[in-house]
């Protein structure tokens, strides 16, 4: 049973960004204080990345824990009303999400997955000091 009416779920639904979110930002701010230059949601690649770093050949995901399905993570809780539905709506996000990596892998990019719950645990130099490996490794 849902704690909310219908109106409230939609509310809040609707309120759910799919861009410029706080972690993508922190992503951002962290690359661009590190000299790094890149583009954001490029539409010319598969999955749309959040940020895109055409020197290094580099795609960035910074996918949320609950609708990425980051796996064995505590913020990637099923909702307990309407459960099929949502169990239909994260299996399709997790297949579309598998077949955009290998695209851009088969057309040779470097494909990295930053999940929510990794940023809520490392702070900014510890975030860029893994940003800086997993592009020294592109």
């Amino acid at each position: 049973m849902d704690v909310l009416t219908a109106s409230q779920r939609k509310k809040n639904m609707t309120a759910i960004k799919g861009r410029n979110t706080k972690p993508e930002l922190l992503v951002r701010r962290v690359l661009f204080a590190r000299g790094y230059r890149f583009r954001i949601h490029c539409k010319y690649l598969p999955g749309n990345p959040d940020i895109v770093l055409k020197k290094y050949r580099t795609a960035v995901f910074v996918n949320g824990c609950f609708w990425h399905r980051h796996e064995n993570c505590r913020y990637a809780t099923t909702p307990a009303s309407n459960a099929a539905f949502w169990q239909k709506k994260f299996r399709e996000n997790v297949a579309r999400d598998q077949r955009n990596y290998e695209l851009l892998q088969e057309m040779g990019w470097n494909v990295v997955i930053i999940w929510e719950c990794q940023l809520r645990l490392w702070d900014e130099y510890l975030l860029g000091e893994n940003l800086e490996r997993w592009l020294a490794n592109a």
